[in-house]
């Protein structure tokens, strides 16, 4: 049987995270760059220990007030000390309730500079490398992000997007565009299964493309993201594809 991770981003403030920590394998914890504080990733983090979820850090552009969304926010020395604190900030409170943080994905504008950005990239994949433990870090296959990892002998996990359209290029359609997010749940099975089955996904365009994946992610800010991510769990399973975290393989 092959196996995929199934992952959300959560302690963002959204209604559906207890749901979806009962669906995903592993999660992303806002650690307060774009949003989040110590209380929303205790309580996230201890939800996710008691459902058997791995947990990871979700590092953004300190910008609260832009949810992290403004592209070439911060970078270099500051963007680093930045990062730093939001993953020691996680990884200190997994700690104190028992559980260990697996890996980092960074999250929004941030994520989307260093797919083409090694500068970006490299700050990210330092901070990554310097944090406790055996740490992965998930970001786009084939980009800066997986070249990055590679210089700091990281173990990457390769992400593909259950809610999100793609560019023909590989990369997401920008959320200002109308079609970037997948409204009707099939079409969300049908590239959930496509991704994780065949390692391709229908761009925007009409183009099938081919695209890495290791895990695959359903943001919890998506209207009706437990629902979505239910619906691709059975749909994956009933095809034979088992869910399991990738830092339980």
């Amino acid at each position: 049987m092959s196996t995929i991770d199934l992952n959300a981003d959560l302690g963002e403030g959204d209604a559906y995270d207890a749901e979806l920590l009962e669906i995903v394998s592993s999660c992303n914890v806002a650690c307060g760059g774009h949003t989040g504080d110590a209380e929303s990733m205790a309580a996230t983090v201890a939800a996710a220990i008691r459902n058997g979820v791995a947990v990871g850090a979700h590092p953004g552009y300190p910008d609260p007030e832009g949810f992290g969304r403004e592209s070439g926010f911060l970078a270099g020395d500051a963007l680093y000390e930045s990062l730093t604190q939001q993953v020691a900030a996680l990884a200190d409170i997994a700690a104190e309730l028992g559980t260990r943080m697996t890996h980092v994905k960074p999250h929004g504008a941030l994520y989307n500079d260093s797919v083409g950005n090694g500068h970006l990239a490299g700050i990210i994949a330092r901070v990554t490398a310097e944090a406790h433990g055996t740490v992965s870090l998930v970001g786009m296959a084939g980009t800066e992000m997986q070249r990055a990892a590679e210089r700091h002998r990281l173990q990457f996990v390769a992400e593909g997007f259950i809610d999100r359209a793609y560019e023909p290029d590989g990369t997401l359609v920008s959320r200002k565009k109308p079609g970037a997010v997948h409204a009707d749940f099939s079409v969300a099975v049908a590239q959930a299964l496509s991704l994780a089955s065949e390692g391709r996904v229908s761009a925007i365009n009409g183009d099938v493309i081919p695209v890495v994946v290791d895990t695959l992610c359903i943001h919890g800010d998506t209207p009706g993201a437990a629902d979505a991510a239910r619906r691709v769990r059975d749909a994956l399973e009933a095809n034979g594809i088992e869910i399991r975290a990738h830092a339980r393989r």
